[in-house]
């Protein structure tokens, strides 16, 4: 299949031209889901949440199989536009989730993350909407996130798909010092549509860009630039130190579900490296490496390489990824 290769921009062109971000609510008031968004209620560490989702089913009958999309950490769920699209085509009913502390859903100012909350959360979800048994795909974060859901409910997983999951090294055994929340939370502060464009320019498509991933970059910043900024930038630092003291790269021997890694080549994501020393950093986010090691350590895997993308394939590539993930998803 051919590719067309995206407008190329230089870190000089983008430090030349500052874009303002739309502003949105912290809950991403303002911003245009392309499908109904819902809301989902829940009671969690003593506080009444609101968990955004969509629910996007095929006419007709369909093929009867739920597929759950679960973002990334600099992602949401309207970033799966074009996923949700293709697989609801196919017959699939699709839910796409926001997490707590994230997107459209609850920003809770006193609230401990983990990904086994998060899981149960979506677990509770899922259970709500009547689906007992589901693909599980999971980009980034995401892909942490599914594999422990997959750990902790192994009987409510079909299958496990991890689209480019962060993770796939233990980033603080490999020498990454720890940052406190407070720490990162002054970072996050900082935040703007330029910084957000310019570090996933460097580390998710190595140095090329198509204008079409704006609409994601402004639907991230918009967050920082609106009226709740602050419990924003919390969350999003209380979610960084969650992805760096939880890895879930030990547990893959103990996967006992199908799994199919798809592996972007050219990412080099890898969370804390600015932080470290330059000969720890120099060594991460190798994720061709990575992505075999990760399904040699996977008892039921099947790795799909994708040399000239990198962390997005879904979103740079869609028409290669989405052939493939159809090719991949295993039949009932």
């Amino acid at each position: 299949m051919t590719r067309i290769a995206p407008l190329v921009l230089s870190f000089a062109a983008l430090s030349a031209t500052s874009v303002s971000a739309s502003p949105y609510g912290g809950e991403l008031q303002g911003f245009d889901y392309p499908h109904p968004r819902r809301a989902h209620a829940l009671d969690s560490q003593g506080q009444s949440l609101s968990m955004a989702y969509m629910d996007v089913r095929p006419e007709g009958a369909g093929n009867g199989r739920t597929a759950v999309l679960l973002h990334g950490k600099n992602f949401c769920g309207p970033t799966w536009d074009d996923t949700i699209a293709v697989l609801v085509e196919a017959g699939w009913r699709v839910i796409a989730p926001d997490q707590i502390g994230f997107c459209g859903s609850t920003k809770p100012r006193g609230y401990q993350f983990s990904f086994a909350q998060l899981a149960a959360n979506t677990h509770g979800l899922l259970e709500t909407l009547g689906v007992e048994r589901a693909v599980l795909i999971g980009h980034s974060m995401g892909g942490m996130l599914a594999t422990r859901y997959a750990l902790q409910y192994p009987d409510a997983v079909e299958q496990l798909v991890l689209v480019n999951p962060i993770g796939l090294e233990d980033w603080q055994a490999e020498g990454v010092p720890y940052a406190s929340i407070d720490a990162m939370a002054e970072s996050e502060r900082k935040t703007t549509f330029d910084s957000i464009k310019a570090y996933q320019l460097k580390f998710y498509y190595d140095g090329q860009w198509a204008p079409r991933y704006d609409r994601w970059v402004d639907m991230l910043a918009g967050m920082y630039a609106g009226p709740d900024r602050e419990i924003v930038a919390w969350n999003q630092a209380q979610t960084s130190e969650m992805v760096f003291t939880q890895p879930v790269v030990h547990e893959f021997p103990k996967l006992r579900v199908p799994t199919l890694l798809m592996i972007g080549g050219k990412d080099r994501t890898a969370p804390g490296a600015n932080r470290a020393p330059e000969a720890v950093a120099a060594r991460l986010g190798d994720y061709p490496v990575l992505g075999r090691k990760a399904a040699d350590a996977i008892p039921d895997a099947h790795l799909v390489e994708f040399p000239a993308l990198g962390h997005s394939p879904q979103v740079e590539a869609p028409d290669e990824f989405h052939a493939a993930l159809l090719r991949g998803l295993t039949p009932r």
